[in-house]
């Protein structure tokens, strides 16, 4: 039995990262914004759109943007009547991968971890975006250009007009 156990436990340690064993590689994030149901959009580092909905919402993040690069998300919350906000979302180095060098898994720190994102986590659990309402619910038109003849002008206004040589 103990011969069995013993290669069974040093295989599973040579072919496997340590964060991998004891990690995940997507993390729960609550998406929660003030006032309540603003729209949000996650984008990854890359540009490429990976959740939409309405606040409040939970997503499922990846913790990596690709081999050996810890993801960066960009989540943008809009409503009608109030100021957009974007705010970064950052992974960082999960301690667990720092097991490979005390186990001496150099697969695991170099190849495993790294590839399957174990290597890092998010850590943080809710974003927050906070909107700014609108101060002026003016709507501004654009000036235009008006083109009168000199019979359509009143007196008051061609006493202010200048001549041109």
């Amino acid at each position: 039995m103990k011969r069995i156990l013993l290669p069974a436990f040093a295989c599973m340690l040579l072919a496997s990262g340590c964060a991998s064993i004891v990690s995940r590689t997507k993390y729960p994030v609550q998406i929660v914004s003030a006032p309540d149901q603003a729209s949000f959009t996650i984008t990854n580092r890359k540009g490429l759109e990976v959740a939409v909905g309405t606040t409040p919402a939970t997503v499922m993040l990846k913790s990596s943007g690709g081999y050996f690069k810890r993801a960066i998300y960009s989540i943008k919350f809009t409503k009608e009547g109030y100021e957009p906000r974007v705010v970064t979302l950052e992974s960082d180095v999960n301690g667990w991968y720092f097991g490979n060098i005390v186990i001496g898994g150099a697969l695991g720190f170099l190849i495993i971890d790294p590839a399957t994102g174990a290597m890092y986590r998010i850590t943080q659990k809710k974003v927050e975006g906070v909107l700014p309402q609108v101060t002026s619910s003016i709507k501004q038109e654009s000036p235009s250009l008006r083109i009168l003849s000199v019979d359509e002008v009143s007196n008051e206004m061609k006493n202010q007009l200048i001549k041109i040589n």
